[in-house]
């Protein structure tokens, strides 16, 4: 890996940290009627990461992000919710992506992330209380992770056409 590419790695993944770390203060849009639920903003890195280089560096990323995150707020058990959930989004995303990108966008590909992303988060809370019954939930999470997901999908469309203008436009440097 060249220090370019190393550099922009590095950069990707503060983002994607500093994203998380905003979340935290930002109330959640779905009170009262999906409580937990968060917009996922640091996903926009991770699929931003996913176009650009590819699964390995986006796995990578997400998962270093939830793993400083987690180290930093000394919140071990909610890393495991995240890992999981990162795991997840970034597999789904990958395969929707390179598999089914001439039916779905990047948004479909971002609401199958927010839909992994959640699966996992269950199954791991699953597994911590021993108790299946959770996935009750997931009807409510699922219609969360829509809206979240078309959110996040519309935010990477967005950003990614602004980074292939400043490209163009001999900002390639950056």
């Amino acid at each position: 890996m060249n220090t370019k590419k190393l550099v922009h790695l590095a950069m990707l993944t503060s983002l994607g940290l500093a994203l998380h770390i905003i979340e935290i203060f930002i109330p959640n849009p779905f009170i009262g009627i999906a409580p937990g639920a968060k917009l996922g903003l640091a996903n926009i890195i991770g699929l931003i990461t996913l176009v650009i280089y590819g699964f390995k560096y986006a796995i990578t990323v997400n998962l270093l992000r939830c793993f400083i995150a987690g180290i930093a707020s000394g919140a071990i058990t909610s890393m495991m919710y995240s890992m999981a959930g990162a795991l997840a989004s970034t597999l789904l995303m990958w395969v929707v992506y390179k598999f089914f990108s001439r039916y779905f966008s990047l948004i479909g590909v971002s609401v199958f992330g927010a839909l992994g992303h959640n699966v996992a988060q269950l199954s791991v809370a699953a597994l911590i209380i021993n108790n299946v019954r959770i996935y009750v939930y997931l009807p409510i999470m699922i219609l969360a992770s829509i809206f979240t997901g078309i959110f996040i999908g519309l935010t990477a469309n967005f950003t990614l056409e602004k980074a292939k203008i400043l490209f163009k436009n001999g900002m390639n440097t950056i």
